[in-house]
């Protein structure tokens, strides 16, 4: 009896040990080019000369771009959550060149009757230096929006967004 016992035993704790194996989870299709940016918005002229620094006088703000529910490495989101323009669109990517970009005017997903553009989308592994002063991921685009009279009134062409990928640590806030 105390050896069906002890069999008992040995076989549950190797069913134990087999059905705690996790998962090895995938990598999305954009897992480089994902993340979480400090970002600030500049207004340039159509050169992309600085025409007016921090436009809105935001500061640095956080913005996201992500894989899509499609999973494929030629297209991703971009999204400032609310935070800049409140926009968010699909763009097209490069993951060789680390580069994306809008193809033209395409509506902003974040509300109705505006259309967006983005352009000369980058981002530059170990690029920038965070205020703690350890390097960072920078990123960089181009951004115009069909419902913004500001660059006629005020004489620029489009935004300039730039930083770097947030850290998390309250010294690079």
């Amino acid at each position: 009896m105390k050896k069906l016992i002890y069999f008992a035993y040995m076989l549950v704790g190797l069913w134990m040990m087999t059905s705690c194996e996790k998962d090895e989870i995938g990598a999305t299709a954009t897992e480089s080019m994902a993340g979480e940016w400090y970002v600030t918005a500049d207004a340039v002229d159509e050169s992309g000369n600085l025409v007016f620094e921090d436009v809105f006088g935001l500061g640095h703000f956080l913005l996201n771009t992500y894989n899509t529910a499609a999973n494929v490495p030629t297209e991703m989101w971009v999204n400032d959550n609310g935070n800049f323009w409140e926009f968010s669109l699909k763009v097209n990517v490069d993951i060789n060149a680390m580069t994306f970009q809008s193809s033209g005017a395409v509506p902003n997903q974040s509300y109705e009757d505006c259309d967006v553009t983005l352009e000369g989308g980058k981002i530059l592994l170990g690029a920038a230096t965070t205020p703690h002063g350890t390097p960072a991921d920078s990123i960089v685009f181009y951004v115009s929006f069909s419902d913004d009279s500001y660059p006629a009134d005020y004489g620029y062409a489009k935004y300039k967004v730039s930083g770097y990928r947030y850290t998390g640590l309250t010294s690079d806030d």
